[in-house]
């Protein structure tokens, strides 16, 4: 089956681990499912704590253009990172949000479906607030499973984190994709 196409954005503020997530996804459609893909990243001026994001293109063919025009599917981690992006998300897209971090607006009616987690208290909860987007690319990988391989992701996850760190970004990662699992129903 050919795939079209797919463009993908994760949003959020410095320090959240925005570019290292979108790093982690390439990396699994490239290197493990074999697909073409095409990273790119952008930067507020702020060291942390300011704007940032992380952008995929995914095919099965060769990519001429390298950058989201109107994104599939956005992963959105702080409030700024919604407003700046949102009104990008191709109508009926699908929207992931970190929804203690993230308020709803009209702004989220140009998505078809909009998936919530609560990620970085969960990872606050694995006693490691720095693995929320680790939370948030188990919830992700759940949600995206006709784009890429559970198995890839999480390979591509746990050779990417330093190796001391790597059996708590599994948890982290399996966090992630179990409540998906819950509270996805039916899809």
């Amino acid at each position: 089956m050919k795939m079209a196409r797919t463009e993908i954005k994760f949003g959020g503020f410095g320090g959240q681990g925005i570019i290292l997530a979108g790093f982690i996804v390439g990396k699994a459609v490239s290197l493990y499912d074999k697909k073409e893909a095409v990273f790119t990243q952008s930067y507020g001026p702020e060291a942390r704590g300011g704007a940032c994001a992380a952008s995929l293109v995914i095919d099965d063919k060769v990519i001429d253009y390298p950058y989201p025009v109107s994104p599939d599917i956005m992963v959105i981690m702080s409030q700024e990172a919604y407003h700046d992006y949102v009104p990008k998300l191709k109508e009926g897209g699908i929207l992931i949000i970190d929804e203690d971090l993230v308020s709803l607006d009209d702004i989220a009616k140009r998505a078809g479906k909009i998936y919530k987690i609560p990620a970085t208290r969960f990872a606050e909860e694995l006693g490691m607030k720095i693995a929320a987007n680790i939370v948030m690319l188990g919830f992700f990988g759940y949600v995206a499973r006709n784009l890429l391989t559970t198995e890839s992701l999480k390979k591509s996850v746990l050779e990417s984190v330093p190796a001391r760190f790597r059996d708590q970004n599994a948890k982290a990662f399996d966090k992630g994709y179990k409540y998906a699992q819950e509270t996805i129903k039916g899809e």
